[in-house]
């Protein structure tokens, strides 16, 4: 069974280098542009990873990723990477506020980002 990801970003071309290196890597992915696209897909579908990038306009990252944990069905403990292009790394206490799995600096090497996604899914 393919493991299914959510990936949000507003810079398309993110979003496609993102979606075809998941594709490539056996993923079954779908993708949203917006935050609020990205809820509201959560209402009909179940994912086992989101990836989401922090600054979008309207919703940011981290308001969709505490929208998901405060989620009362099985979607609020789903894994979440958040993806930033911002140099500064919020600290561990803002990080835990949102409830993030692993929060990264953008660029990052492709294979380490799939290396982190399979040890993510996997529990390792």
């Amino acid at each position: 069974m393919s493991h299914k990801i959510l990936v949000v970003d507003d810079d398309i071309l993110v979003l496609e280098a993102l979606e075809e290196l998941l594709k490539s890597s056996g993923y079954e992915v779908r993708v949203a542009t917006r935050g609020q696209e990205a809820l509201e897909i959560l209402e009909k579908e179940r994912f086992d990873l989101l990836i989401l990038d922090v600054v979008m306009p309207k919703m940011t990252g981290f308001d969709v990723c505490c929208a998901v944990r405060k989620r009362d069905d099985e979607m609020s403990a789903v894994k979440i990477i958040m993806l930033t292009a911002k140099t500064e790394v919020p600290n561990a206490e803002t990080r835990a506020e949102c409830g993030c799995d692993l929060y990264l600096t953008k660029p990052i090497d492709p294979d380490r980002l799939k290396e982190l996604i399979r040890n993510i899914l996997e529990g390792t």
